[in-house]
């Protein structure tokens, strides 16, 4: 079919389609004039047809004269490479993914790029987390309650934390050394523990909990523990490694309160990464196809020539499609990777909600909060909801900070000429420990007693600030009290428009 052969109805589905598109898109010419953008597009970054139509793409989107160096302009390489290009880049605070795909005329020869951008930063942040909990992992080891130990499979010991040097007598200037995890039981019992280790009858391959067994230290003193073992296998499925863990039955209660919390919050993290890659993964490739199968569908049943059974079936394609689209934009709201509920809104309108929200709370009682909310006109682009969770956030962790009574101070300024928006939060509380300083942030990480706090607060604050383009800090800190500043972007229309192509290449 010729593209010049389409009818009126078929085009208006075709620019229907386009502004369908569940990211911000432009079209490209070979020679790099840009021909179309959808209306994502348009709401997205503030602009309108005539400020982008019919000029370079460097032009519109890089404020230069010249071209991007070929080797490095994506457009270019979709050209040359007959295939689509995409790559990841960090602007400011914010992730984005480009992909540029080409469009084929008649001669299958590049006749257009089709050029979209994705908000990633909830990905990547999420991505940061996993990091930060694999890490999370690394200390709970070396800082755990319990005994651990890790073996190579011929027995060698390769791990020891602190806890297990102290049980089993192994650390600097004890009696005797232990290498080797037969010296950690008495005769024979190592054989018999990789035995049932082996047995799939036993708690399954490679798995085994003894509640009570017997261990030696390196005195030879006999100690009664709980262990809980497991055999380390390969990716082709060979044993590799042990391990165990022990915990002295003494303080049995204690310990499992506290692996038992770790889990937990554990779980919660790897929860949230794994959703927000099954959404984006989701989103990627099913809504393309579904988008396609909407189109042809409702392009089938515009034919006059179609009977009342074939139109019906039609109908169930359309609806059940929908229902796929409705699915997935759930999956989306649940991992929280789809646009937020964003307006224009004047901060002192976020902070003054904020209050009223906890004016009621009894912990407030003795506590006085000041207001120095600037009088400027202070514009951002904010998610009200989340930002009244950020706000409330830090109140009453200052309140907690001061103990119930003190004085909490809310400020707000703008800085025009760099184009933010500031809010500080300051209390009279005892300060934050210059160890802490660089952990505040850090999932899981609390000064609290065990059950008192999940550690969560300040890294979602962190995470939510982040998706608003904005910068969380302690501005000052001690024993007159914390200053937390926070800095957003200041909304000023149509003068943030989009990038799509770096002269710096992609990252």
């Amino acid at each position: 079919m010729k593209y010049d052969s389409f009818t009126p109805d078929e085009m208006f589905w075709r620019v229907r389609i386009f502004d369908a598109l569940s990211y911000p898109s432009v079209i490209v010419t070979p020679d790099k004039t840009v021909v179309g953008a959808n209306k994502k597009f348009y709401d997205v970054y503030g602009l309108s047809p005539e400020d982008i139509l019919g000029k370079k793409c460097f032009h519109s989107f890089l404020y230069r004269d010249t071209p991007c160096n070929s080797d490095d302009c994506p457009i270019s390489r979709v050209i040359k490479n007959r295939a689509a290009h995409n790559y990841t880049l960090k602007r400011q605070y914010k992730w984005e993914e480009r992909v540029f795909s080409p469009i084929f005329d008649d001669n299958q020869e590049v006749a257009f790029v089709l050029s979209s951008i994705r908000d990633i930063t909830r990905t990547k942040s999420l991505e940061n987390q996993l990091i930060g909990v694999k890490e999370f992992i690394t200390r709970v080891i070396y800082a755990s309650a319990s005994a651990i130990i890790a073996a190579d499979r011929s027995g060698k010991i390769e791990l020891m934390n602190s806890v297990a040097k102290e049980l089993f007598g192994a650390y600097n200037g004890a009696e005797g050394t232990i290498t080797h995890t037969e010296q950690l039981y008495p005769p024979g019992r190592a054989k018999e523990i990789m035995k049932m280790l082996r047995d799939e009858k036993i708690g399954g391959r490679g798995k085994l909990i003894i509640p009570r067994t017997t261990i030696v230290n390196a005195k030879g003193e006999k100690i009664q523990v709980e262990m809980s073992a497991a055999i380390i296998y390969d990716e082709h499925g060979n044993e590799s490694a042990t391990m165990a863990i022990y915990n002295d039955l003494k303080d049995k209660i204690k310990v499992e309160k506290q692996l038992k919390l770790t889990q937990k919050q554990l779980a919660q993290s790897e929860k949230m990464a794994s959703l927000g890659q099954l959404a984006a993964g989701v989103a990627h490739e099913i809504n393309n196809p579904l988008t396609g199968i909407l189109f042809y569908a409702s392009l089938l049943l515009e034919r006059l020539d179609l009977d009342e059974d074939a139109k019906q079936d039609l109908n169930y394609i359309v609806e059940d499609a929908n229902r796929c689209k409705n699915i997935v934009k759930s999956l989306l709201v649940y991992s929280r990777s789809t646009d937020s509920n964003k307006r224009i809104v004047q901060i002192n309108e976020i902070v003054e909600q904020s209050l009223k929200l906890i004016r009621d709370q009894k912990k407030f009682r003795n506590i006085q909060i000041r207001r120095y909310l600037s009088e400027e006109m202070m514009l951002i682009n904010a998610d009200t909801s989340k930002l009244n969770q950020v706000v409330i956030n830090l109140i009453m962790n200052a309140a907690d900070a001061m103990k119930g009574s003190g004085r909490i101070t809310l400020h707000t300024y703008k800085d025009r000429p760099h184009k933010k928006v500031f809010l500080e939060v300051k209390d009279t509380g005892e300060g934050i420990a210059r160890e802490n300083l660089s952990k505040i942030f850090d999932p899981f990480f609390t000064t609290k007693e065990v059950g008192k706090s999940t550690g969560l607060g300040l890294s979602i604050v962190y995470g939510i600030i982040e998706e608003h383009g904005g910068r969380i800090s302690v501005k000052e800190t001690g024993v007159k009290g914390t200053t937390f500043i926070i800095e957003f972007p200041l909304h000023l229309p149509m003068e943030n428009g989009p990038h799509f192509c770096d002269p710096s290449g992609p990252e």
